[in-house]
């Protein structure tokens, strides 16, 4: 996950990646409009190279990455969103801007698991 110190956070936001379920079509790479990501030297259990944000300073949080994944390995999300989570969690309310409100537990890209 992100490390919460604002010292070390560059750029506006930055992705999530699930390694062990990406396939390696790069859709997410071809498609971010920041040019920020790029595939891992490293394999996951499935033999792919997984993306990695390179490039952190570039990266906005947009979620266009997350957008055309078809495995939903990879999200995007800006910092003032991650803090605005991470306050509503701290003050015990749960409630979470752009929450569904239909009761489906949702991650943070707001997909219904």
């Amino acid at each position: 996950m992100v490390d919460d110190s604002a010292e070390k956070r560059v750029g506006k936001g930055t992705v999530f990646v699930k390694a062990e379920i990406c396939k390696g079509c790069a859709y997410c790479i071809e498609f971010c409009p920041a040019d920020c990501l790029r595939f891992s030297h490293n394999y996951n259990a499935k033999g792919y190279h997984y993306p990695v944000l390179a490039k952190p300073e570039s990266c906005v949080g947009c979620n266009t990455c997350g957008q055309f994944c078809p495995d939903y390995a990879i999200f995007g999300m800006r910092f003032k969103d991650i803090d605005a989570i991470e306050a509503a969690r701290k003050a015990g309310t749960g409630d979470v801007e752009g929450g569904s409100g239909d009761g489906n537990a949702s991650d943070a890209s707001g997909r219904v698991s």
